[in-house]
């Protein structure tokens, strides 16, 4: 995990240069929007960081990983002037980031004390790791990757609705449209993938509570049928489908297929594999069969046969 996370800083750092320069350079106009939108999320990296270490609670990123994509889409937007391409590209982040947001917060997340509410048990475990086991070393992991690394990220998946202001004389046509649609069934499957996880915990610790025992589907500990048969990590799969149709819109705009953005979509897939494989050995502790379906079952490319 340590070492997943070097490399997500030095892509961070590396890729975002290197397409900035070999790119056609932004007008004044796109700077500014920029900038500014860099300023809003250095200003909630750092509300975020606050919180963390005043509640000692490190899912305030969490918190609003479904909500401040929204904000800087809508902004960007607007600063752009309402293209027909950024509306489109808005309305569909609010409907992502509406449907995580519910998903998240019916597990608890959200508490009328905002700042508290369930904490990802992940950094828990991490907490526990010999490189970041000290209360100096936690706390700048918690600074510098928690809230300004994934904070960043956050923002750089969200910059192909800028790259679409770039590309504004290309008026809407087949390929957004189509994009939108792709867009539309990759949500549908991340929700059913959430829906089905959701159903099968609350049943295994209904079960566990009213001393039941484990059997069927259950009595493995983890789901693993439906979408979970075809693939260990369906709602990864369409989480970052969505946020490649999302780049795709900017390759559309601008008919460029590498531009500047692309840095969001890439860091996003090496932190979905990092953030897989530390999930996964956690299961493969708890769970004796979890190995032989890591096995059977392909990671995030479905399984049709």
């Amino acid at each position: 995990m340590v070492r997943t996370i070097i490399i997500l800083i030095i892509t961070l750092i590396v890729v975002p240069v290197f397409t900035f320069f070999f790119d056609t350079p932004l007008e004044a106009a796109h700077k500014t929007i920029l900038i500014n939108s860099v300023w809003i999320m250095l200003g909630v990296a750092f509300t975020c960081f606050a919180l963390g270490e005043i509640t000692r609670n490190c899912s305030q990123v969490d918190k609003i990983w479904s909500i401040v994509p929204i904000v800087y889409s809508w902004y960007i937007t607007w600063a752009g002037g309402f293209n027909e391409r950024m509306v489109l590209m808005s309305v569909l982040v609010t409907l992502w980031g509406a449907r995580l947001t519910y998903n998240f917060s019916r597990r608890g997340a959200y508490k009328l004390k905002f700042w508290e509410g369930e904490e990802d048990y992940r950094w828990e475990e991490l907490r526990q790791n010999p490189a970041l086991n000290t209360r100096t070393k936690w706390f700048f992991f918690n600074l510098f990757f928690i809230c300004l690394y994934q904070n960043a990220l956050i923002l750089a998946f969200t910059l192909p609705v800028l790259v679409a202001l770039q590309g504004d004389a290309t008026p809407l046509y087949w390929a957004d449209y189509l994009l939108a649609a792709v867009f539309m069934a990759l949500l549908i499957i991340e929700t059913m993938a959430d829906q089905q996880q959701w159903n099968f915990q609350n049943e295994k610790y209904r079960r566990i509570k009213a001393g039941e025992k484990l059997s069927g589907e259950y009595a493995q500990g983890f789901v693993h049928t439906g979408l979970w048969a075809r693939m260990r990590h369906p709602n990864y799969f369409a989480e970052q489908s969505i946020w490649i149709v999302f780049y795709l819109f900017g390759v559309a705009a601008t008919g460029k297929w590498l531009n500047w953005s692309v840095a969001g979509c890439l860091l996003l897939l090496i932190l979905f594999r990092g953030s897989s494989d530390f999930s996964e050995a956690i299961s493969a502790r708890k769970y004796p069969g979890y190995k032989d379906y890591q096995k059977r079952v392909p990671r995030f490319i479905p399984k049709f046969w």
